[in-house]
């Protein structure tokens, strides 16, 4: 079986552009030039995952529901498991479902963004209800391995029922927790997660 080869960005054409770290709202300032930009490319998984000159782009989904009877958010959240997925976050929590643009994502007529990020929610859970998708920031954490060598684009799935299951052990426990139960588990919680639970969810608002 030939190796994944995945989407990346050279941090050169990021830099170009401006400062990025931490989560930024500013989604189109960066996102519009870099998915227009000739230095995109596909290269092999695994030397992209040790390699900071590229940042590989990652679709990375946030599903919350609010319950009509307490008026409380929830939002959808699992644990890593021991599968396919990224070892150095095993056994952290998330809240993020989403993955890697391939190769093969790119074969059809369609924007290889838009299917690769089908692809993965198609592979990780079901989504059995009606939902609206925002786009809501990138987010850049390189004060860790991981971090370093992704760019995460945060999209917020606002669905009318709580109704999510998962397809892989890798997305083990999944459930709607409340944002005072996510805020609990906070130290538990994967880098990525962490800061989205901030951005998205400010505990001020």
């Amino acid at each position: 079986m030939s190796e994944e080869h995945v989407l990346v960005i050279p941090a050169e054409l990021i830099a170009s552009i401006g400062h990025l770290e931490g989560f930024e709202v500013d989604v189109n300032r960066f996102l519009v030039p870099i998915l227009a930009s000739d230095q995109l490319s596909y290269r092999p998984r695994g030397a992209m995952e040790s390699d900071p000159r590229f940042k590989q782009l990652i679709p990375y989904v946030v599903m919350q529901w609010t319950c009509p009877e307490d008026g409380l958010v929830r939002v959808f959240t699992y644990t890593r498991g021991g599968g396919g997925g990224e070892d150095r976050l095993h056994a952290k929590r998330s809240i993020g479902v989403g993955g890697h643009i391939s190769r093969e994502d790119a074969s059809g007529d369609d924007d290889p963004y838009v299917t690769g990020m089908r692809r993965e929610l198609d592979e990780e859970v079901t989504i059995g209800s009606n939902y609206t998708d925002q786009r809501e920031g990138l987010l850049y954490d390189p004060s860790n391995d991981v971090g370093r060598v992704h760019l995460g684009v945060i999209h917020r799935f606002t669905l009318e029922q709580p109704d999510v299951s998962s397809n892989e052990a890798e997305l083990a426990e999944g459930e709607f927790l409340t944002l005072a139960e996510l805020r609990e588990a906070y130290e538990g919680l994967e880098t990525w997660s962490q800061l989205c639970l901030d951005a998205l969810f400010p505990s001020d608002a």
